[in-house]
């Protein structure tokens, strides 16, 4: 018959229990690993069916557009220029195969405070050329350092505007205007009546909330077709919205 543990081997017993019962109840209450079941863990918990999209620029590399269409992909915005001449290595290469795919395709534009911004906007549109069933324009406004020789040629939402008119008036839709919080707090919250494409990691936007059409949640997601991170964004609506975007011009026919 086994002998009773003595008074020392009790308490030595009983921690040990304790210890393991206060484990058990820490883990049940720690997150899961990915299952099948799970969550897409670069999306933001937000009710469906908000559709998911890229943008991608060189950076990114070579890109499997049929991988990238099949991994719960809708949309994407691929850079095309900067300035006033500079143009994205791999933009020509992204725009025709993204429309070989069933993603929606749209082109954007980095604005500097360097060059004039019709200089910009006409670069912009002789590189962009028609548009096919393709999602608006969009603008990216963010830059807050200043031009090598200290000045500037317009104030920012000056800028911004005559960006926007030229390729409204040539497209016949109005560009989306992509910015962070800083910029827009320290150059566009006089700017009303435009669509906004919000950067707001992990955390749903709490400016712009009437104007938000894009949201930028992640700039480290990751799907298949791409090496490395990408950034991730969320339409506000579903596909119906997506697909209501879409604008043709200013004549038929793409790249």
């Amino acid at each position: 018959m086994a002998r009773w543990p003595n008074k020392k081997m009790r308490r030595v017993i009983s921690i040990t229990m304790f210890a393991i019962m206060v484990a058990a109840i820490i883990v049940g209450k720690l997150p899961r690993g990915p299952s099948s079941s799970s969550p897409d863990l670069n999306s933001p918990h937000l009710t469906s069916p908000m559709p998911i999209g890229v943008d991608v620029s060189h950076h990114q590399g070579a890109i499997d557009w049929d991988k990238l269409a099949a991994d719960r992909v809708s949309f994407a915005y691929i850079k095309a220029t900067e300035g006033g001449d500079w143009l994205d290595t791999r933009f020509a290469e992204n725009w025709r195969a993204a429309k070989r795919t069933s993603i929606a395709r749209g082109a954007y534009h980095y604005f500097t405070l360097c060059t004039p911004a019709d200089t910009q906007a006409a670069h912009f549109i002789k590189t962009l050329g028609p548009l096919d069933n393709d999602l608006p324009p969009a603008l990216d406004v963010e830059q807050m350092e200043p031009c090598s020789d200290g000045s500037t040629l317009q104030t920012p939402a000056e800028g911004v505007g005559i960006f926007l008119d030229i390729v409204e008036a040539h497209y016949g839709v109005r560009p989306i205007i992509y910015t962070t919080r800083d910029f827009h707090d320290a150059h566009l919250q006089s700017m009303s009546g435009e669509r906004f494409w919000v950067s707001s990691i992990h955390n749903q936007p709490d400016w712009r909330t009437k104007d938000w059409v894009i949201w930028q949640f992640s700039h480290r997601g990751t799907r298949a077709g791409i090496h490395g991170a990408v950034d991730m964004n969320r339409l506000k609506g579903d596909t119906e919205t997506l697909s209501a975007m879409r604008v043709s011009g200013p004549e038929q026919g793409g790249r």
